[in-house]
């Protein structure tokens, strides 16, 4: 049996003809004695060197292989071979992968912790990261823990083995409290088992919803200051407070600043008209020189250098210019509290002439002033300044006012109307803020792409100044917040202490409980026609037509009632 040739049987060899229907294979060169639309493509291992194959019954292996070019301007589905489909695909794919290329060199190119995330897309790497103890440090300590149970274990043994039976009742009393202590040991140790840190990144921050040259896509928050006496809380600290607010590291636009003061007090109202006067002046100057901590009673009281990483010529002739500044500010405002001290017969009475509103502290109107905004005036250096609102709530005699959270119920309110920020931080006026860049801090959690809508709130830890070195009195609560926060941060969250929390607007008003659809019963429905249960228990039950429940009606009438009613009417039903 012959394999392609092409002779007789006897060996003699023939002369080869070439079929004219017939493509022949090349190596890529052009034949001159074959003619165009007779050629095919052949692979580079078919040549002389490859590995031996049976040639078709219409080439002569005799004959030398004269390859030939392809003809560049037609299409490789010509040759059977296929489409040049695949080149545009390709350069498609190389335009993106520049694009993509340059977006990273814009982004500053920073690596996310996740390695199946992309590097190359900044707007998916996370903001925030944890970061567990080590090992070495948090191991010894669940050491000891799992001691202390088996020493516990063995007490109890004991205590339960050995009654007293001369005082049996007193004995079973006393082994029921040691119990209840060690169950509220027990607890007390959960906490503390697996408690981790948190980093942010700010450069992802600014890279993502702030960058120069564009606007600020960061998201607006509202800060809440509560305040009762001023003659209890004096209007220095507030104002302290209100000023580290005002010139927070921030967007402007996005800032507002809100002062509930339950006292109804018009020092307070008047100290906060200096404040804004001032804040002129204070604002800007942080901002330029990037002061830490930004209220102006604890910067100028720190024994530090202030002069170091400060290289502005004039920053020590400003500096002196804003204290000499700040100490008139402080003037003005002990003077207005000398005079709070001597209240008229006749009640405080405005500039106008007309009578202040709080005279009454129990039963006034509400009053809400705006004092710096968008309408308000501008800093020295002619930039705006964030809203600063004075607000005092409605009080009547008569009514529960629920005192501080009946305050942060009336901000919201307050605050929803003018501004309307997705984010909330409440201070105590007696706290002011220490990082200019807390805010943005927050932010890396409820911005994050990926976990930022789970996040409810955000507490930061309180510091206090004025402490011994020794801190004989535990004020600064080191087991609280750096052991027991963490530690409740690793499980589920931390639990919220009043004041420095930054919350989620949407999560306060909160959401109705998910309905549950109630599983089928078993009733005649789900028997099939022939069942004799129907004979037995009655009729089948027919399928009734969907009607609205009946917890939907009594919502629908409930709020039809309180549109027919009158604002006042409805006002004096809000918990205030």
């Amino acid at each position: 049996m012959l394999y392609g040739r092409g002779g007789d049987p006897n060996g003699a060899p023939q002369p080869f003809q070439l079929n004219p229907n017939v493509p022949l294979l090349t190596n890529g060169q052009m034949v001159d004695d074959i003619p165009p639309e007779q050629h095919a493509l052949v692979p580079s291992f078919m040549g002389g060197g490859g590995k031996r194959i049976h040639p078709l019954p219409y080439a002569d292996p005799s004959l030398p292989v004269q390859p030939r070019s392809m003809d560049p301007s037609k299409d490789l589905a010509a040759y059977g071979y296929g489409s040049v489909a695949w080149k545009e695909r390709v350069e498609n794919w190389k335009q993106r992968q520049e694009r993509m290329h340059q977006t990273r060199n814009d982004g500053g190119g920073d690596d996310g912790d996740d390695a199946d995330l992309p590097l190359m897309d900044e707007s998916r790497q996370p903001l925030s990261r944890k970061i567990p103890l080590p090992s070495s440090q948090i191991n010894p300590y669940r050491m000891i823990i799992i001691i202390r149970l088996v020493v516990l274990g063995f007490f109890f043994h004991y205590r339960v083995m050995h009654p007293v039976n001369d005082a049996f009742a007193l004995w079973l009393i006393s082994v029921i409290c040691e119990i209840w202590f060690a169950m509220s040991w027990i607890l007390d140790q959960f906490p503390k088992w697996f408690p981790i840190e948190r980093e942010t990144y700010l450069d992802r921050l600014s890279l993502r919803f702030d960058k120069e040259g564009q606007p600020s896509q960061l998201a607006p928050i509202d800060f809440f200051v509560s305040t009762v006496d001023p003659l209890k809380e004096p209007p220095l600290v507030t104002a302290n407070t209100v000023l580290s607010i005002l010139s927070v590291d921030y967007p402007v636009d996005k800032v507002s600043c809100y002062v509930s003061d339950d006292g109804a007090a018009m020092l307070t109202f008047e100290a906060l008209s200096e404040t804004s006067e001032f804040a002129k002046k204070w604002a800007p100057f942080c901002k330029r020189y990037n002061i830490e901590p930004r209220a102006p009673e604890w910067y100028f009281q720190q024994k530090i250098d202030y002069l170091k990483d400060k290289v502005a010529a004039n920053f020590v002739r400003e500096r002196r210019a804003m204290k000499r500044e700040y100490e008139e500010f402080k003037v003005r405002i002990n003077a207005l509290v000398a005079k709070a001290q001597k209240v008229p017969e006749e009640g405080w009475t405005m500039q106008d002439g007309t009578p202040w509103p709080g005279n009454n502290v129990r039963d006034h109107p509400g009053m809400i002033q705006v004092f710096l905004g968008q309408s308000g005036g501008l800093d020295c250096e002619g930039n705006e300044l964030p809203r600063l609102v004075y607000v005092s709530r409605e009080k009547r005699p008569g009514y529960n006012h629920h005192k501080k959270a009946g305050a942060m119920n009336a901000l919201v309110r307050v605050s929803a109307v003018l501004s309307n920020a997705p984010y909330l931080l409440n201070l105590d006026c007696d706290h002011y803020i220490n990082n200019s860049k807390a805010i943005k801090e927050a932010m890396c959690f409820m911005m994050d792409p990926l976990l930022g809508k789970k996040v409810c709130y955000v507490q930061f830890p309180q510091r206090f100044d004025g402490i011994d070195r020794h801190d004989r009195y535990a004020n600064r609560n080191v087991v609280f917040f750096d052991i027991n926060m963490k530690g409740l941060d690793g499980i589920q969250g931390p639990i919220y202490v009043g004041t420095g929390c930054v919350f989620r607007r949407q999560a306060l008003y909160g959401y109705d409980a998910p309905k549950t659809k109630k599983p089928p019963s078993r009733t005649c429905n789900c028997w099939p026609k022939w069942c004799f249960c129907c004979c037995c228990c009655g009729n089948r039950k027919h399928k009734k037509k969907t009607t609205k429940p009946k917890t939907e009606k009594k919502k629908l009438l409930f709020f039809k009632k309180e549109e027919n009613q009158s604002p006042e009417l409805r006002m004096k039903k809000l918990v205030l």
